[in-house]
């Protein structure tokens, strides 16, 4: 019985050995046919995560940040409103009922156009005031020569004479004022009619109605004096709000360019025509007015973005443009940190000036930073 549990023993070993032998020999023919683990990159790990270390940081120039002098740009937003010079009431002197319209909301007009028509009793009772204004005064014009003819005769005094001048002038005056009353209210004296036309002051857009058929027109009725408004948009307003620690940075007169979300590639300019003297108690903000010139684009109510030049001089720095990686809607440089390591830094990145990019914040001038970031990239992304 022990014989045969030594020779199991034996047995066990032997296949131990042969295996171990095995996995030996395996691992030296691999190694001798080149099958190897592929080398780590050359980049040391630190407990810092912006922080990289290269083999070769002379790979890597340096180059030295530039103080770059420029006025600030202030971006506000802001509405187009109509410039209220250019907004026109259309007002019919004459009351009555509308019945005809000509014209309506959003619709382009021109000077002189027929926007609609009203009757009113207004013009017949200025015709008849008219007619009698022409009886009278041809009745004291005859009364007046008569007279003329007797003082020349001696058959009545001066005195009376006078009198019969008076009273032609009266009705001459009273004449000029009933036709003066017709030309107002609209009405043609030579062909009179209880319908008055209502025209356009001026060539526009009608921004407001406030008439519908049949309604009720004019200053004395119950209906809306103002039947329409006429807004000529070829220049308009655009009202922006400004902050209390910005309004320092502009002044009047002052360039601002527009941009439409409605029109990414169109940039219109306009100048700074009013700074308000009152702020909104709540929000701090003083309505700022910018004019511009109105290609037929700009419609009222749009949100625009002005961006104005500060009058202030900002000192910033610059650096070549290919200093700076832009990563995940962000901006960084590398800076040296000593011996072979770079530490990611981040910036604030504005506008590229030539091919440099200027830096609003995060170095200073002079600061040396890593000339090119791409060879860097990868070793950014490895860590």
């Amino acid at each position: 019985m022990t014989r045969s549990r030594n020779s199991i023993t034996s047995t066990r070993l032997s296949l131990l050995l042969l295996l171990a032998s095995g996995l030996l020999l395996s691992a030296c023919k691999k190694q001798e046919s080149g099958d190897v683990a592929t080398p780590q990159l050359p980049v040391v790990t630190t407990g810092d995560m912006s922080l990289v270390s290269v083999d070769k940081p002379d790979q890597f120039p340096l180059v030295a940040a530039e103080q770059y002098d420029a006025s600030a740009e202030l971006n506000v937003t802001g509405t187009v409103t109509p410039d209220i010079a250019r907004e026109i009431p259309v007002i019919s002197l004459a009351s009555g009922r509308v019945v005809d319209i000509k014209a309506r909301l959003d619709d382009n007009v021109k000077k002189g156009q027929l926007l609609l028509k009203i009757q009113s009793p207004d013009s017949t009772a200025a015709f008849d005031t008219y007619l009698k204004a022409v009886n009278d005064e041809r009745m004291n014009n005859k009364q007046y020569v008569r007279s003329q003819e007797l003082y020349d005769h001696g058959a009545i005094s001066q005195g009376m004479l006078e009198q019969a001048e008076d009273a032609e002038k009266d009705s001459q005056a009273d004449l000029k004022a009933a036709e003066e009353t017709l030309q107002t209210l609209g009405v043609d004296k030579n062909h009179p009619s209880p319908v008055v036309p209502v025209y356009a002051p001026i060539s526009g857009v009608i921004v407001q109605q406030n008439v519908t058929q049949a309604a009720a027109a004019g200053v004395t009725f119950s209906g809306s004096a103002t039947a329409f408004t006429i807004a000529d948009l070829s220049s308009v307003w655009i009202i922006c709000d400004v902050y209390e620690n910005d309004i320092p940075k502009i002044a009047l007169g002052q360039e601002a360019k527009i941009k439409l979300a409605a029109y990414p590639e169109r940039t219109l300019t306009g100048r700074v025509s009013d700074i308000g003297p009152v702020l909104d108690p709540a929000i701090r903000t003083a309505k700022v007015r910018i004019e511009v010139p109105n290609p037929g684009i700009l419609k009222i109510g749009m949100f625009v973005t002005a961006t104005l030049e500060s009058r202030q001089q900002q000192h910033f720095t610059q650096v070549p443009a290919p200093s700076v990686l832009h990563l995940h809607d962000r901006d960084w440089v590398f800076v040296p940190a000593g011996g072979s390591k770079f530490r990611r830094v981040e910036v604030k990145a504005g506008q590229m000036v030539g091919g440099n990019q200027v830096i609003l914040s995060g170095i200073q001038s002079g600061q040396q930073v890593v000339s090119n970031v791409l060879q860097l990239e990868s070793t950014l992304e490895a860590q």
